[in-house]
């Protein structure tokens, strides 16, 4: 008798699921979107179709692109025992579990098991650890989901051991297809009922799921079960009701993510290219999903001395104002010396000169230290005993506040690490300096120049690393 409860309590429950439960695929041939993996002769949608899953699989993606739906394709598809896991909820005792009924259905019946992980990424280093020897003897062959970046949140074992598949947000076509069927399944979606969805209201429903199939769905329900019937019976969805539905954007954005970095990356990038229209578009997007603001001003001064430089010095000194006031006024009004610093930069002239420190810092790296020219040392310590700082010439008594006169080592003369750009205040300093050192060069007998060429930006970077 309880089993005939607990067949009509399953089903009750399966009927009264979440639409975008309802319409979960369950077959390959309705899966949507993914093409670049499970498309027409692809080699993961030849295992499955063969049954023969070729090794562990890590399926990577954010929200909604359909990691457990795979996984749940998979599932109808083999005649492996598929057990399911979540990480969020599970620990070490389940998983030990889940391994020695594993072991059991093989040495009893030689039936092979998948072991499909959801969130992967949240279980420690030792859990992870403890799946290890498992996938490596064929236990199971497991199937791990995360919507973090698998080679960050995942043990290196476990991704050599694992083929990662990375998941995309779906397309706007896919999504109108999804959105369509549900309203045309008998089974499943609202075929049964008649509904009317103002083609701008699909489009609006579309566009802000941004690629998210379940908050698509999640939309659609909300507009048809709170949509009372018009006087013809029919359940009429406008642009109105779909906004009301959807009000929000979901923004794909975690802090520690690769979202979190991309997006800082384009916002940078934007105003290195001095495009102020972008870099608005992407700081309102950081800003919108919580964003530190505190983190994008500290890019923005990096950006200052890095990017702009002696082209406009006003521009670490805009970008550092912009810090103080925003520690002083907070957010909500704090954002508009944070927008201000973000326009000025986007609109100023650029210069990356100040990477010549880096030519610099190469310099010393292959030739190691030099020693200080005796002339200037520091004379307050062993000027009588040593001779330091003897012969040196105090600028500031000639004319121009300018003497020629050697300061770097002796090997080096000649040397120039620094070569102005022709941007802005920069096209001063470039004039003043050439008559400069064409006056050492007269007066040293510098007869042979050499310009260091610039860096690439991966020199630069290991550069960077050298003195973290």
């Amino acid at each position: 008798m309880s089993n005939l409860f607990d067949h009509a309590m399953q089903e009750r429950m399966k009927n009264e699921a979440p639409l975008a439960a309802r319409m979960r695929p369950r077959i390959l041939e309705e899966y949507i979107g993914q093409e670049h993996i499970i498309g027409e002769g692809k080699l993961l949608r030849r295992a499955i179709e063969a049954d023969r899953l070729f090794s562990s699989i890590i399926l990577w993606g954010p929200p909604g692109t359909g990691k457990t739906t795979l996984a749940q394709v998979i599932a109808n598809s083999t005649k492996s025992h598929f057990v399911t896991i979540s990480a969020i909820l599970a620990g070490k005792a389940d998983l030990r579990v889940a391994i020695d009924e594993a072991l059991e259905r093989r040495r009893l019946h030689n039936e092979k098991t998948i072991l499909f992980v959801d969130e992967v990424h949240r279980w420690n280093k030792a859990q992870q650890d403890a799946l290890l020897p498992h996938v490596e003897n064929g236990t199971f062959t497991l199937i791990g989901a995360t919507t973090e970046n698998p080679y960050f949140e995942v043990i290196k074992a476990l991704i050599s051991r694992s083929r990662v598949f990375q998941l995309r947000n779906l397309n706007q076509t896919e999504t109108g297809i999804l959105l369509d069927r549900a309203l045309a399944d008998k089974e499943r979606g609202y075929g049964n009922r008649s509904i009317q969805l103002d083609s701008d209201a699909r489009t609006h429903l579309i566009e802000v799921a941004s690629g998210d199939a379940r908050n698509a769905l999640n939309a659609l329900e909300l507009a048809v079960e709170s949509t009372p019937l018009n006087k013809a019976g029919i359940t009429h969805i406008t642009m109105d009701v779909a906004q009301e539905s959807i009000q929000r954007r979901a923004v794909l954005y975690d802090k520690d993510g690769d979202a979190h970095y991309d997006t800082i990356s384009a916002f940078i990038k934007s105003v290195r290219g001095s495009d102020p229209d972008a870099a608005l578009y992407w700081l309102a997007k950081m800003i919108y999903a919580g964003e530190d603001p505190k983190f994008i001003i500290r890019r923005l001064i990096i950006l200052a001395g890095e990017d702009i430089g002696l082209a406009d010095p006003m521009g670490l000194v805009v970008a550092s104002s912009a810090a103080q006031a925003f520690d002083y006024i907070g957010l909500p009004e704090g954002i508009y010396p944070i927008v201000e610093a973000t326009l000025y930069l986007a609109t100023a002239p650029k210069s990356n000169t100040a990477g010549a420190y880096f030519k610099a810092m190469k310099k010393i790296e292959e030739e190691g230290q030099v020693s200080v020219p005796r002339h200037l040392m520091d004379s307050n310590r062993d000027a009588a005993a040593m001779g330091h700082g003897k012969d040196y010439v105090y600028p500031h008594e000639f004319e121009g506040h300018f003497t020629p006169q050697q300061y770097l080592p002796k090997r080096l003369l000649g040397t120039y690490f620094y070569s102005p750009s022709q941007e802005g205040y920069e096209l001063q300093v470039n004039s003043r300096l050439e008559m400069w050192r064409e006056a050492q060069r007269k007066a040293l007998g510098i007869t042979s120049v050499k310009n260091v060429p610039d860096m690439s930006e991966e020199q630069i970077l290991e550069m960077k690393r050298k003195i973290r």
